[in-house]
């Protein structure tokens, strides 16, 4: 996965375009309420301004669905990269046309123009090839530094490499992808995956690869309610995606032939409806009484999982344990992830919910890599390479 990186590219006085990931959380009257997405590109906007870059942005923010949104606006994220970077940054009033090429053209080395939201155009995740070209138009070098979108077939992300000479990755997309590498293709071992969150139907190609490629598999959150239904353990109404039982079961036997250890939660807090004020109980997981969920992993099993990691020299994990943000179903997250923060091993997480969990323990800085991706973390774990990259390495080879 050997791709050149923005240090190895002359990007003086050229109009460099960077794809990056401002798609950050918003608050009610609007205002950005993380930076960690916008920050973590820092050094790769900067090493381009040192180069004597003219600067041009590209991102996407919410799902507008091909409509101009005005709460969608990257405006804050304008805002907020001014201060950030100590200079101004200039939001131009759409991402392709006439009046953005005219903008960029007046641009002098050292500037900044952030455009406006790509999904403002529904070109962009139908990967409209002159969509593309229009945004190809503003480059001469194209540098994608957007891994939580390095899974998206868009305009911005794949066909526009088609369109420009030079493309590469910036430094925060190379950390990602090394960060992976570490995990995947060397580990030190043991190597422990740990996968939860409520998307199943998305984790379940990621558990069959990492059967593949690591010493032990933990599964929490709703993911582990399936594959306990495949064993035959009655889960009451937890979240159980009935199609892919199947799946599970020929999952669990590949684990056994193969001797990793798969290892399941074995009790839970459940309830029967998932609300914060919702009455709770800790039971054993073949004791979750009719009509009630669980909603998180009990006591037992962070002290199984716990005991699992003791030795990990490599660990990996994707999604939480529980319906972390409601205190009553905190517990399992919260306890495993400072496990893992008090690990001597290699650890790498990803996912925002993750993500956020991990910061409010305050264990942030105790994890080896934190990634930004959500989508294009689980494809990585599954084994796919991301188009992204595909694309990047078809540029580099003049196959584009």
């Amino acid at each position: 996965m050997k791709i050149r990186s923005i240090d190895e590219v002359d990007l003086k006085g050229k109009q460099v375009l960077i794809r990056v990931d401002f798609n950050v959380p918003l608050d009610e009257q609007g205002n950005i309420a993380d930076d960690t997405r916008i920050r973590s590109v820092l050094s790769t906007l900067n090493h381009a301004l040192d180069e004597g870059a003219k600067v041009i942005i590209a991102s996407h923010l919410g799902r507008p669905k091909g409509q101009r949104v005005e709460k969608y606006s990257l405006a804050p994220c304008a805002r907020r990269l001014s201060r950030l970077l100590s200079k101004e940054v200039r939001l131009a009033p759409d991402c392709v046309g006439p009046e953005v090429e005219e903008m960029v053209q007046k641009m002098k080395p050292g500037d900044v123009l952030l455009l406006e939201n790509l999904r403002f155009h529904k070109a962009e995740t139908d990967n409209d090839a002159e969509f593309a070209r229009a945004l190809a138009r503003l480059a001469d070098v194209y540098i994608n530094d957007g891994f939580a979108v390095a899974h998206r077939v868009n305009a911005s992300v794949v066909a526009v490499t088609s369109f420009v000479k030079e493309c590469c990755a910036g430094f925060l997309m190379k950390k990602e992808l090394q960060a992976f590498s570490q995990v995947l293709e060397n580990p030190g071992r043991p190597l422990v995956a740990i996968l939860g969150g409520g998307k199943v139907a998305d984790k379940v190609g990621a558990v069959s690869h990492l059967v593949d490629k690591a010493d032990k598999v933990i599964l929490g959150g709703a993911i582990a309610y399936t594959f306990l239904r495949a064993q035959g353990i009655d889960t009451g109404t937890s979240l159980v995606e009935g199609g892919l039982i199947p799946q599970a079961q020929q999952i669990l036997q590949k684990a056994r032939e193969k001797r990793v250890k798969l290892y399941l939660p074995v009790d839970c807090v459940v309830a029967q409806e998932k609300s914060p004020k919702a009455q709770t109980l800790l039971r054993p997981i073949q004791e979750i009484p009719d009509g009630w969920m669980a909603l998180d992993i009990g006591p037992a099993s962070v002290t199984l999982f716990s005991e699992v990691l003791e030795n990990a020299r490599t660990i990996v994990w994707n999604g939480p344990m529980g319906v972390y943000e409601m205190d009553p179903f905190s517990r399992g997250t919260f306890g495993l992830l400072r496990k893992v923060a008090s690990s001597y091993a290699f650890t790498v997480l990803g996912g925002g919910d993750l993500d956020v969990a991990v910061h409010r323990t305050g264990e942030a800085y105790n994890i080896s890599y934190i990634s930004t991706g959500g989508g294009a973390f689980v494809a990585l774990l599954e084994g796919n390479t991301l188009p992204a990259i595909k694309a990047l390495m078809a540029c580099e080879k003049g196959e584009a």
